[in-house]
């Protein structure tokens, strides 16, 4: 079954676009209703199941990947070497992925340990990102994760994070942005 001519236009768009695309953008710039991108956005995903990319998201902005069980094949054929993080660096990325946005003293309160250099790698790899300062003395930054960091960990969503479980077996549900 083919696709509709929404859904074939939005691909074309995204196909080309060198960074993320929100719902809105593409609205304005295929002529539809909301609904009608809503739908093509869904339609996209499902046919990309199929294949060797797959329709990403954060919010509202909108990317096509590559599927992640063909990434090495990708960075192969780009000559770029596999991602390798400390333990240091996935604890602190653990803590910015699920507790964002957060401050570097929120992440050292909850590891123990200073994070300065970390927090810098992460940076430095595009897997973090600087999310704004909050109104406290210093104005401190706040951190949260990126693209790059959904594309690493074959994720289409920051929605698709493993869920943590509490040491008394509850399911703890990342709080929402903003809280």
């Amino acid at each position: 079954m083919g696709r509709s001519p929404s859904a074939m236009a939005i691909e074309a768009v995204l196909f080309v676009a060198e960074k993320p695309v929100s719902r809105n953008e593409l609205a304005k710039i295929v002529g539809a209703t909301p609904r009608v991108i809503e739908v093509a956005l869904s339609e996209l995903e499902a046919h990309y199941e199929e294949t060797g990319l797959r329709l990403q998201h954060e919010g509202e902005q909108w990317q096509i990947v590559t599927a992640p069980e063909n990434a090495r094949y990708v960075a192969a054929y780009l000559g770029a070497d596999r991602l390798r993080v400390s333990s240091a660096s996935l604890e602190t990325l653990a803590v910015i992925a699920y507790r964002q946005p957060v401050t570097r003293a929120e992440v050292e309160a909850i590891r123990g340990v200073n994070c300065d250099q970390t927090i810098y790698t992460l940076m430095s790899r595009r897997l973090i990102e600087e999310r704004g300062r909050i109104e406290a003395p210093g104005r401190p930054i706040q951190y949260g994760t990126t693209w790059e960091f959904l594309e690493c960990f074959g994720l289409t969503s920051l929605d698709g994070l493993p869920r943590v479980i509490t040491p008394d077996g509850q399911v703890s549900l990342p709080e929402p942005e903003g809280e």
